[in-house]
């Protein structure tokens, strides 16, 4: 995809601007749209699911968005008693996939044809594979669910449901292969059971075992209508909370749940909260942790953009309890979308009394403010975010003093992410029994997950703790693509660890992980199949952590870039057996050595792939890669079996092959990139890896 880019904007050498300077390219570590790779961001306009071939389109597709002039855009029509709701989901994923057109698309549509109908956003419904999602929910009847809506679906979808009959409309179902045909009203009664029964099948396997606590009225709120939020019992905990409550009682509530950290390390909510309560000093922090940036995972993303008064009702109710008078929402700025919706969403609060001086009359006074991280995966470490706060390079502090004791300009600071304080609220407004009811013994609750990778139904979900890694990746997630079989599922992101599929009856909390060689980390679960190298996912994971080292302490910042260059050595053929035990022992020293978590638990993606596939590390060792993925030990040929349509030669960004109608292409191995475009085009299967 890169090579792409610099070919289309014909930029050489080491130049990162096209000559017009319209354009300047730009690698980030990760755009929190896991389910979307490849990713473009163009300012604030996502585009995924890219091919190389797709480059030239987007570009033009964002020129045109530039040039063209503001559309004089009406409200949706909100009629006295409107007979319906259009549901549109307008995440960041959605949008890239094109809901914003047609949202845009309905709300036109129900203008023109006068129909009795509100347009409505909401927030991620998680089912990622299938966006564009519309719902339209109509009085006295069951809800209609599309998938893959398109904007020229948008005035045959109103027609049927908002129209007298004879209106012709076409049927998107959610299992993906379409139901292509234009339908008259009278042969719709004749394949309708048929369409829902084909539709929710796999929406219901998506849905079935999930339990929505953080993400409660999923697919429902539109994430900025206040009085929505508070018709949906929405700040009722927080008025509990202050009206009701001593801190001590609130954090006590929270204790007896269970509720532990969901950042990572699962350390006890009630417990940190206490801790931060009993610390002296009349001045004390706030901070939500929303730093994501683990390949994979895209949890916090997806509340802040479709909860925002979810996630700052728990943050008050925190604050509340620990007696914190200022608090900080520090957001990665790659993530636009969330972060306005923060802002808005404060701003909304501001207005309504939620935030600033004297909240609900309870005489407890506080404000929040956001900061944007620069994008450092390092700033998601509690206490290199605060050092980045304080207006400092990101990295980490010596610990003790905790931040509970000594955070924030050396002031007690209470440091949770976006999932806990989510949390939060559920728990008072239903009861510490109530939450403690769901999961194990020692892991309450439920868990937020970014479903990603070869799984067939990728998403974000949100299961109890205890549900084995076989039911989320088999019956949520549908399981791996025809013909292909699971190999593993990295757990955890960067700092977690590979659990092979021998092992997929592993139940998902704490210790079980942990056992397991992985970690339950901020949620990230990519799924990995046959055609993937683990010695290259090992690799692709350490060279993330390695990059996104701070350099503070030398058993990360150089232990690390030598066990990166052992596995750069390995996937170009050139390991040696003394290699493994190398990489062994080094991770081992860093492991014990490293001064923060990232240091600490970068070696896991090689520890865990070392245990369970130390054969494909010994492959390697002979010059072979089992899954065919690692270039330098892989070839491209063209069979027989070509038929000279030249679709290769047009989407090879090097100019390997040349185009040559109706003949057997070849492809020229030296200028080769092994960049799997044309074996993608293909229409005959011409193209093989050996």
């Amino acid at each position: 995809m890169h090579e792409s880019l610099l070919r289309e904007l014909e930029i050489s050498g080491d130049g990162d601007t096209d000559a017009d300077g319209l354009f300047t390219v730009q690698k980030v570590a990760c755009l929190g749209c896991c389910t979307l790779a490849p990713v473009l961001q163009i300012d604030g306009v996502t585009y995924g699911h890219l091919k190389p071939q797709d480059i030239g389109g987007v570009l033009r597709d964002f020129l045109a968005l530039e040039k063209a002039a503001p559309a004089a855009r009406k409200a949706p029509s909100r009629l006295a008693a409107p007979l319906g709701e259009i549901r549109v989901g307008l995440g960041s994923c959605c949008i890239a996939k094109g809901s914003g057109k047609v949202y845009e698309a309905l709300v036109a549509a129900v203008e023109h044809l006068g129909a009795s109908a509100t347009v409505k956003r909401v927030g991620c419904v998680g089912i990622c594979h299938q966006t564009p999602l519309v719902e339209v929910v109509v009085p006295g009847q069951p809800p209609v669910l599309y998938a893959q809506v398109t904007s020229q679906d948008a005035a045959a979808l109103v027609k049927r449901h908002f129209r007298p009959p004879g209106t012709l409309r076409r049927l998107r179902h959610a299992a993906g292969s379409a139901l292509e045909h234009l339908l008259t009203d009278e042969a719709w009664e004749s394949v309708q059971r048929y369409a829902i029964d084909v539709r929710d099948e796999p929406i219901d396997a998506f849905l079935g075992r999930q339990e929505h606590l953080a993400t409660e009225h999923c697919g429902l709120l539109d994430p900025l209508d206040l009085q929505e939020y508070v018709r949906l019992e929405g700040f009722a905990a927080l008025g509990r909370a202050l009206k009701e409550m001593t801190p001590e009682q609130v954090i006590a509530e929270v204790s007896a749940s269970g509720l532990r950290g969901r950042g990572g390390a699962g350390f006890p909510t009630g417990r940190k909260w206490s801790l931060v309560r009993q610390a002296s000093g009349q001045l004390k922090y706030a901070v939500c942790n929303g730093d994501e940036g683990d390949p994979g995972a895209f949890m916090d993303r997806m509340l802040l953009e479709s909860y925002p008064f979810r996630v700052i009702e728990g943050m008050i109710i925190a604050a509340y309890a620990v007696g914190a008078g200022q608090g900080i929402f520090y957001i990665r700025a790659e993530y636009p979308l969330a972060v306005r919706r923060i802002e808005h969403a404060l701003e909304i609060c501001r207005r309504e009394g939620y935030l600033g001086e004297n909240i609900l009359g309870s005489g407890f006074s506080l404000d929040l403010r956001i900061m944007q991280g620069a994008g450092a995966f390092i700033c998601g470490e509690e206490t290199a975010l605060m050092e980045s706060i304080e207006g400092r390079r990101g990295m980490p502090r010596l610990r003790p003093p905790y931040p509970a004791q000594s955070g924030l300009w050396g002031k007690p600071t209470l440091i949770n992410n976006v999932e806990t304080y989510a949390l939060a609220p559920y728990i008072l407004r239903e009861g510490p029994g109530a939450f403690e009811a769901l999961g194990t013994p020692k892991s309450k609750g439920t868990k937020v997950f970014a479903l990603a990778g070869k799984a067939a139904r990728g998403g974000l979900i949100e299961v109890p703790m205890g549900i084995t890694l076989r039911q989320i990746v088999g019956e949520i997630g549908g399981g791996v693509g025809p013909g292909r079989t699971l190999k593993a599922v990295q757990v955890g992101g960067p700092s977690g660890g590979c659990v092979p599929a021998e092992l997929v009856d592993t139940p998902v909390d704490y210790e079980a992980l942990t056992a397991a060689g992985a970690i339950m980390g901020s949620g990230g679960l990519v799924v990995l199949d046959d055609r993937d190298c683990m010695v290259d996912i090992a690799r692709y994971f350490l060279e993330f952590t390695q990059d996104q080292s701070c350099g503070k302490c030398t058993f990360c910042r150089v232990g690390t870039k030598r066990m990166l260059e052992i596995l750069q050595r390995l996937c170009e053929g050139k390991g040696k057996a003394a290699d493994l035990e190398e990489l062994q022992s080094l991770a081992e020293v860093i492991q014990q050595g490293s001064l923060c978590a990232l240091g600490r638990t970068a070696p896991n993606p090689v520890l865990s792939t070392l245990k369970y596939f130390r054969d494909e590390y010994l492959a390697h060792i002979a010059g072979r890669c089992p899954a065919g993925r690692c270039k330098t030990l892989i070839t491209y040929r063209v069979t027989d079996d070509c038929i000279g349509c030249t679709l290769c030669a047009q989407v090879c960004p090097a100019d390997a092959i040349a185009p040559r109608p109706y003949q057997k292409h070849e492809i020229d191995k030296e200028k080769c990139t092994r960049c799997d475009s044309c074996r993608g085009v293909c229409p005959v299967s011409a193209v093989v890896v050996e």
